[in-house]
């Protein structure tokens, strides 16, 4: 298998994600199209990122869920599986504990660590919370392969070095600030101020864009009143030739133009 672009990955796991929802709907084949659409991306994009796992499907009939979803579960490690220890149970640390869908996708939930002794020695679920000082020997000795920090950003660092000695070479960061670690070690870092902004980004391109499309839409309709002899209504419901109008009528019932 050749080494997959970074992008190609993201994607490759929302793909899993979809063919997972299509298995248990009892769906057995899947056409690139379909694929691609419930995945958000382009059909063409979709091949090429498939073509990363080797020959997929046949042409005119589709993947098969199942052996794709193996083959890509394959290719992300995920049919090793995964054992998580997390640090930090606060809000957002306690609610990551108890996600359900980590388990359904190859990520067992190992250990749970804070250094506030109020939470340590309550359970969240199944596991008990430990103290942070034991967290080296701990996530050593349960064969942790990722560890999640979802402390406050000024003990991070300092949990992120406890990972790596104990031999956890995957670390994904809750916090904002960076974290320096050794060349074998891979860390994700999840800013959700940054995802908000990027939404921010998006959620103000679609209002601009809309107000382009209305302004089109709307000189366009000027434009085909008066070559048919049309005369928009004025504020007060009524034509310049003061007939009523019933595009006005509508809007005053129910306060919208599109369904009277």
């Amino acid at each position: 298998m050749r080494d997959i672009p970074q992008a190609t990955v993201t994607r490759l796991a929302t793909y899993l994600r979809v063919l997972g929802m299509l298995a248990d709907e009892g769906t057995l084949i899947v056409s690139s199209e379909e694929l691609a659409t419930a995945s958000g991306v382009g059909s063409a994009k979709l091949r090429k990122d498939l073509s990363f796992l080797g020959p997929n499907g046949v042409r005119g009939v589709g993947y098969d869920v199942l052996r794709l979803q193996a083959r890509i579960e394959n290719a992300l490690g995920l049919d090793r599986g995964h054992r998580v220890v997390l640090v930090g149970v606060g809000n957002l640390g306690r609610a990551l504990a108890g996600y359900a869908g980590f388990d359904r996708r190859g990520f067992t939930m190992a250990g749970l660590f804070d250094a506030d002794p109020a939470r340590v020695g309550t359970r969240v679920g199944n596991l008990t919370i430990r103290h942070v000082d034991g967290l080296e020997a701990a996530a050593r000795e349960l064969g942790a392969t990722i560890g999640v920090i979802a402390t406050p950003d000024d003990a991070a660092q300092g949990v992120c070095d406890l990972l790596v000695r104990s031999g956890v070479r995957s670390v994904l960061s809750f916090a904002s600030a960076p974290l320096a670690v050794p060349d074998h070690v891979e860390v994700r870092r999840v800013d959700l101020s940054v995802e908000m902004q990027v939404l921010s980004f998006h959620s103000a391109r679609n209002d601009a864009l809309a107000q382009v499309a209305g302004g089109s839409h709307a000189g366009l309709t000027d434009t085909r009143r008066a070559a048919s002899g049309l005369t928009a209504p004025s504020a007060n419901g009524h034509t310049a030739s003061g007939t009523p109008s019933p595009v006005a009528s509508a809007a005053t019932r129910n306060g919208s133009v599109i369904a009277p």
